[in-house]
């Protein structure tokens, strides 16, 4: 991997978080885990190049995320989607998701996990977090969709800085 200042990445993110899909990775080297996002975005906020990733709060990952401020996003590509549907369906509380998808982790010199497949890796610093409120969606069809009783809770919006990114 060799770093490249983010402005400078080509990638359609529309594209590619929506249909490649990213892999949400926080904690240390002595514990950490891993979900599948394919809500978000990049973006240019308070003078600095930022991500905004929605994740759930019953998501093991989230406890990660909170408690260490940190995160990465790593794209695998279209041939890892075997990977992304274990780490979108499966909770780190009850399977080792590095030994069922086979990836290979290694960890930044901030200490954050990411993976040797990843084709891009972004290393973000959390900015921000807010949960969803009910109340403020302007379409209530969209609320019925994704967060009625069956589909789950409300999400919490993480704004982050991206502090370093590397692609292949």
């Amino acid at each position: 991997m060799k770093a490249i200042e983010p402005a400078l990445i080509k990638d359609n993110f529309i594209e590619i978080i929506g249909k490649e899909w990213m892999l949400v990775s926080a904690g240390d080297k002595d514990k950490f885990n891993m979900m599948t996002a394919s809500w978000g975005g990049v973006g240019f906020l308070w003078n600095k190049p930022v991500v905004f990733v929605f994740i759930r709060p019953e998501r093991y990952t989230r406890e990660f995320v909170d408690e260490k401020g940190c995160f990465t996003l790593s794209f695998l590509g279209e041939e890892h989607k075997a990977a992304h549907k274990i780490c979108g369906s499966k909770s780190g509380r009850d399977i080792n998701k590095v030994a069922a998808t086979g990836l290979t982790p290694y960890f930044t010199e901030l200490g954050n996990p990411c993976f040797e497949e990843s084709r891009l890796t972004l290393e973000c610093k959390t900015l921000y977090v807010t949960k969803m409120d009910k109340n403020s969606f302007v379409d209530p069809a969209l609320y019925e969709k994704w967060y009625s009783a069956m589909a789950g809770n409300l999400h919490n919006v993480y704004v982050a800085e991206i502090l370093n990114a590397w692609e292949k």
